[in-house]
């Protein structure tokens, strides 16, 4: 493992050559490919889904379809399209003794990416790194192996084309052991990215001996105001919990204002033709009850748990404090809404929330890099040091400082 990880190290020198214009190329050139190679992708991926049963949550991050792929490719290009994040003076002076200092955006280098059952992660995250001059080195899971290497096999090929080293996009072995090694690699992964589920995240953090950014899990709650609005609040909630309910931004908990709970029918009326299962909690099923079909009791575990399936909890909140509470006990730091039309309300709650995305109302399905305009994106950050939120080009860069002098030296 260790000569994989020193032919990556030695490869991403060779990125610092190329030109942004080269990197684009090269991106459009990958994209076509996606679609040139749709067959092949596809029959990969449908080896890896016929190993999952069909209710495992991670059946949908898993599948592939014609136009997941078109999409794959749309953002691929976009990201050709977006500006270099490379190259760029974030600061410079002249000090009084004449040197000249300048501080300018570079890559990291390499950076690894230990990710589970999402295959279009390996697209997402070579379009990044390739694109801000970083070499990657990836690590899936089992379950999307095949996907995973077909991806690969492809930007290779692509790469070979271009004369350019295909070992600046490396897949390890999908073992647990690849993953120890990497988080081991001190003086050949500059950065360590986990995407994935709370377990993957954890072990992570507790074992890594390189830097990393956790891309946190999404305990996602909405807060239905008193004086939130009806039609908008049912839009909403169903677009947030119904868009994909496998992925980080969707939503787990629906807290109600107990002075609304007489429209709790109405707000999940269309859940139900998505055959939702609602945990609710006292006055919530009460309201519910021959209301909504798949309705349940809350329990305890009910509330703080990711879902990342067709299921949501309800629970029923006495004041915007009260459901403030409750976010700063069960939430994940990652997307936290309120629908409102008092903006006082409002205001005071992105204001104490803490979250890496807090919306007033609009879905939490729009915490997304290309939603937000960044074109793919790597991860999303929950922690505070260092990015925060969708992380795509500029997150996945440094700096250094460069000093120009005419012979000066220090007393």
């Amino acid at each position: 493992m260790k000569e994989i990880f020193e032919k990556v190290k030695r490869a991403s020198k060779s990125l610092a050559l190329l030109t942004d214009q080269q990197r684009n190329d090269v991106l459009h050139a990958v994209a076509d490919a996606i679609i040139q190679n749709k067959e092949k992708i596809l029959a990969a991926n449908a080896e890896d889904l016929a190993k999952m049963e069909r209710s495992n949550p991670l059946y949908d991050r898993l599948m592939l379809t014609d136009q997941r792929l078109n999409d794959i490719a749309g953002d691929m290009r976009n990201v050709a399209t977006l500006p270099t994040p490379l190259g760029h003076v974030t600061k410079q002076k002249t000090l009084p003794n004449g040197l000249r200092l300048c501080r300018v955006s570079v890559p990291f280098g390499v950076i690894g990416m230990i990710y589970e059952a999402r295959p279009n992660v390996t697209y997402d995250v070579f379009s990044l790194c390739f694109k801000s001059g970083n070499a990657c080195v990836l690590k899936g899971g089992r379950d999307a192996d095949d996907s995973n290497r077909m991806a690969v096999s492809i930007i290779h090929d692509v790469l070979c084309q271009f004369d350019i080293c295909p070992d600046v996009v490396t897949l390890l072995p999908a073992t647990h052991e690849a993953t120890g090694e990497m988080l081991n690699a001190v003086g050949y992964i500059d950065l360590c990215i986990p995407r994935g589920g709370r377990k993957l995240i954890d072990f992570v953090r507790d074992t890594a001996r390189v830097p990393v950014i956790e891309t946190g899990a999404g305990v996602v709650n909405t807060y239905f105001d008193k004086d939130g609005d009806l039609e908008m609040g049912k839009a909403i909630i169903n677009n947030a919990k119904t868009r994909r309910v496998s992925v980080c931004n969707a939503l787990d908990c629906l807290l109600v204002h107990i002075d609304r709970t007489d429209d709790l029918g109405h707000l999940v009326e269309p859940l139900a033709e998505k055959n939702v299962v609602i945990y609710a909690d006292e006055q919530a099923y009460a309201a519910l009850d021959g209301k909504y079909p798949l309705l349940e009791h809350a329990t305890t575990e009910s509330f703080g748990t990711e879902f990342m399936d067709y299921k949501l909890a309800i629970k029923t909140v006495g004041s915007l404090d009260e459901a403030l509470a409750h976010i700063d006990k069960y939430g994940s730091g990652h997307s936290e809404a309120i629908i409102t039309r008092d903006e006082q309300t409002a205001r005071k709650f992105q204001a104490h929330v803490d979250a890496a995305c807090v919306y007033w109302n609009a879905p939490t399905s729009f915490t997304d890099g290309a939603q937000f305009g960044l074109g793919a994106e790597i991860g999303i950050s929950t922690q505070k040091l260092g990015p925060r939120g969708p992380m795509a080009l500029e997150e996945i860069t440094t700096y250094k400082w460069l000093i120009e002098g005419q012979g000066q030296t220090r007393p």
